[in-house]
């Protein structure tokens, strides 16, 4: 599976514990790499999905300003992309989160 860019993945995330995991929705923001979960939980999220159900997500979510890189190889599906404005709110979420 080749995924791009601001796609949206389901992936199975680890409990801090790592005693199990979950599968969550995540974006691709490079070749390999992940922001963190995105949650439904818009309290503990840095900023909000505007276009959330363009990308394919069933609930208002947002994006955690969380990085880790996976292997291609977990991620169970794509289930959408990012609009253009919010592929732009998390451009600037990154530059705003790495201090670039």
């Amino acid at each position: 599976m080749t995924c791009s860019h601001h796609d949206i993945v389901l992936l199975p995330i680890p409990f801090s514990d790592l005693s199990s995991h979950k599968v969550r929705p995540a974006v691709v923001i490079g070749f390999g790499t992940f922001p963190g979960e995105i949650t439904s939980q818009l309290s503990s999220a840095d900023f909000s999905l505007a276009d959330w159900q363009a990308a394919g997500l069933n609930v208002p979510s947002g994006i955690k300003g969380q990085l880790c890189t996976v292997e291609e190889r977990l991620v169970r599906r794509i289930v959408g992309t990012l609009a253009k404005a919010d592929s732009t709110t998390l451009d600037n979420g990154l530059r705003r989160w790495l201090r670039l």
